[in-house]
């Protein structure tokens, strides 16, 4: 093989090995990156492939069932499932870096973020919360349009 050529084939396989490299790189930050959105009723029937995957879930939560202590969480969500109109709890027991959301308190929608552990509780490193009642209209339309004129704006 002539030296030209020689170069030429050293060149190309430093070439392939980068792209194979960064191919595994892409492939792996998807795998480790992507979560699954299910329901606590449809995460009871997974089965063994729940406590494989990273899942999202959403509910409610239960008043009273949270107990919180530093940036740590333990609480029940529920949700009604629509086809066996039964309801559906899962306990969940979040460990983060953060505190949960101002937002997270009983009756709360939350989205939760985690895997789902062999002792049948969801151990969450991501919360989401949504009060209800902070989004509901005012009550006393009178009372609200007075207060805001009395200050000025």
């Amino acid at each position: 093989m002539a030296p030209q050529q020689a170069k030429y084939v050293r060149f190309g396989i430093v070439i392939a090995i980068i792209v194979v490299s960064l191919g595994y790189l892409a492939y792996t930050g998807v795998q480790e990156s992507k979560s699954y959105y299910v329901t606590i009723g449809e995460l009871r029937h997974m089965g063994d492939s729940a406590y494989t995957k990273r899942l999202r879930v959403a509910g409610n939560v239960v008043p009273g069932t949270i107990h919180q202590v530093g940036t740590n969480a333990d609480f029940v969500l529920v949700e009604q499932d629509p086809q066996t109109k039964q309801r559906q709890e899962l306990r969940v027991s979040y460990k983060g870096t953060e505190p949960p959301p101002d937002t997270f308190k009983d009756n709360a929608q939350a989205l939760v973020m985690g895997e789902f552990g062999k002792d049948q509780v969801f151990h969450a490193r991501e919360i989401q919360a949504k009060c209800a009642s902070k989004y509901a209209p005012q009550q006393g339309g009178a009372d609200a349009s007075s207060a805001s004129s009395s200050k000025g704006y």
